[in-house]
């Protein structure tokens, strides 16, 4: 078998064509390939080339700009963790948490007798970056206490979540006016700033003593009332939604207290 060695082969005009040195073919030019078959392993030092596929399933190709390489897909974009506060306290900011969604509600006022019910606290919202932040206060506001026929109800606390969210209790029952129903309580501070529900007012249906709701908070509606009942709103205050206002009491029943204000926080990384 014959060999011909030549340094290089070029097209008629001399200007395409490859040149060979110690094994190596560099094309002169642009190489255009139709098809492309390689019988062997790709390497060199070229960002062009992939990187090895080998152990890499369910990855993506990513790039800094200078270099390929395979990256990790991450789970979808919702909270690591959750932590909700009924009393206050201080959150400590989990590993690997980069920013949280805090929701922020208000104590509940408390119920008279007669209809007068107490009004809701109220609700704000944030999204904070706590990348440098460890630790928050979280302050939630407390229940204000049932009373009995036409007297003045305790007010609602505040609860805030450091200096992001604030929100107002809602008024106990009288508060604003004698036999008049509460006003829910005002939000401020947050992105995301929600009133409480209102409660009732002074009724009669029939000659018979009515009953009144205690307002509704962001999180759902007030205790029961019942028209002949003893005590029914107090005795089940704990079964209406963090920040709503107490009921009210039968005739000149003691009406039930609100319900304490509630902070969630949502953690993300």
């Amino acid at each position: 078998m014959s060999t011909l060695k030549v340094a290089s082969v070029k097209d008629l005009a001399g200007q395409g064509g490859f040149s060979f040195s110690s094994g190596s073919i560099t094309a002169n030019g642009t190489l255009t390939v139709s098809n492309l078959q390689i019988n062997g392993n790709i390497t060199g030092s070229s960002g062009q080339i992939v990187p090895s596929q080998s152990g890499q399933s369910g990855k993506y190709l990513t790039t800094d700009g200078t270099n390929l390489s395979w990256g990790t897909l991450e789970a979808g974009g919702g909270p690591i963790s959750i932590n909700s506060y009924n009393n206050s306290t201080t959150w400590n900011k989990p590993s690997g948490v980069k920013r949280i969604w805090v929701k922020c509600t208000g104590g509940g006022g408390g119920g008279s007798g007669y209809g007068e019910s107490g009004g809701a606290g109220a609700h704000t919202e944030q999204i904070i970056d706590v990348a440098n932040i460890n630790s928050i206060n979280v302050n939630v506001g407390g229940a204000g206490n049932g009373v009995g026929y036409s007297g003045r109800a305790g007010n609602g606390g505040n609860s805030s979540f450091g200096n992001y969210c604030s929100s107002g209790g809602g008024q106990g029952a009288n508060r604003q006016r004698q036999h008049n129903g509460a006003l829910g309580g005002s939000p401020s501070q947050g992105a995301v700033q929600v009133y409480g529900g209102s409660g009732d007012g002074h009724k009669n249906g029939n000659g018979q003593p009515g009953m009144g709701f205690g307002g509704s908070s962001f999180w759902g509606g007030a205790a029961p009332t019942a028209h002949y009942q003893q005590q029914w709103a107090q005795n089940h205050r704990n079964h209406a939604a963090w920040g709503a206002g107490g009921s009210s009491g039968r005739n000149s029943e003691r009406g039930g207290n609100g319900r304490q204000g509630y902070i969630v926080v949502y953690n993300f990384n």
